[in-house]
């Protein structure tokens, strides 16, 4: 449910949403981020929780060309309040961030946006508390990343045939929203895009062309997990059941 006052609205942070992704692996061909979750899209879900942050201005939605009508039905039926941009995105991830950051460029040079989380969309159930933990902690260290400490991995040898003992300890799986400052960011993804490079998240990017921006750990949340198999949903739907969501189609 958007309206014209709403884009042009509040705080000096943006967000960038990702829903660039397949349903190959839950045994569908539609674009997982679609797929229906306690009575509204995926998609919807971390829309609306930057949409209700006060400290998030501009809210980008980015999305594959044959996506766009399902991306304006979710923003017109499903998100309320929400002055949500829609771009399209590329062939991969790094292509895609780049076309939601050069969205945002005109306000990053002005000054108007001096922060950007970059959310992958198949996460649904962030919680408004780690987006604002990870946007603190980009704002006063430059970079922020959550994550979730890992104990249940183990080193294998040179060659994979062995177990060679437990893994190093400080292995942390990575999570989204990450965010940087937005000066910093947008200048590293136009010179990897200028270098061809495509990284595995933002992060990556940020580390080889921004190698002096400290990028900072945020504990994660178990529910911030992402929506990759059809029992992820079910998973979702019982999640959001225990944490009191009983929100109406709308």
């Amino acid at each position: 449910m958007r309206t014209e006052a709403d884009t042009g609205r509040r705080g000096g942070a943006a967000a960038i949403v990702l829903a660039g992704g397949s349903g190959t692996r839950l045994g569908g061909d539609q674009n997982k981020v679609y797929l229906p979750l306690a009575g509204r899209s995926v998609i919807s879900w971390s829309l609306t929780t930057f949409a209700g942050m006060p400290e998030i201005g501009p809210v980008v939605l980015v999305v594959r060309a044959q996506d766009r009508d399902l991306a304006d039905r979710v923003l017109d039926h499903e998100v309320e309040h929400a002055g949500v941009e829609i771009v399209t995105g590329g062939t991969t991830r790094q292509d895609s961030e780049l076309a939601g950051l050069r969205q945002l460029a005109a306000r990053i040079d002005g000054g108007a946006v001096d922060t950007v989380l970059i959310h992958d969309g198949a996460r649904p159930l962030l919680s408004p508390v780690l987006a604002a933990e990870v946007l603190r902690v980009a704002r006063e260290s430059g970079g922020a990343v959550p994550g979730l400490p890992r104990e249940d991995l183990v080193a294998v040898g040179p060659d994979g045939s062995g177990l060679v003992g437990p893994a190093p300890d400080g292995l942390v799986a990575v999570q989204t929203p990450q965010g940087f400052r937005s000066g910093p960011l947008l200048a590293a993804y136009e010179e990897a895009a200028d270098d061809g490079f495509a990284g595995t998240d933002t992060a990556s990017c940020m580390e080889r062309f921004a190698a002096d921006l400290p990028i900072r750990w945020v504990p994660g949340e178990e529910r911030n997990f992402k929506i990759t198999y059809a029992h992820d949903l079910l998973v979702a739907e019982e999640m959001l059941a225990h944490l009191g969501y009983h929100l109406p189609t709308i």
